[in-house]
């Protein structure tokens, strides 16, 4: 039983271990200006999708709620 407690530490001692090597090794200056630039690009996204659904909206009640 003891064996299996050590070998689960380890396991999750490996793993710790290789998450603060690759975290180490980002970039987080990229990250963040992706982020950005994600954020800006939904924005835009959601703005398109609003205004299309404004027009759809405004043509249907044009021609009548036969569309």
């Amino acid at each position: 039983m003891n064996n299996r407690i050590g070998m689960d530490a380890g396991k999750s001692s490996n793993l710790f271990l290789t998450g603060a090597i690759l975290l180490a090794n980002l970039d987080f200056a990229s990250i963040e200006e992706y982020a950005i630039k994600a954020a800006i690009g939904g924005v835009i996204w959601m703005g398109f999708k609003l205004i299309g659904e404004y027009v759809t909206e405004k043509i249907k009640s044009k021609h009548g709620s036969g569309y």
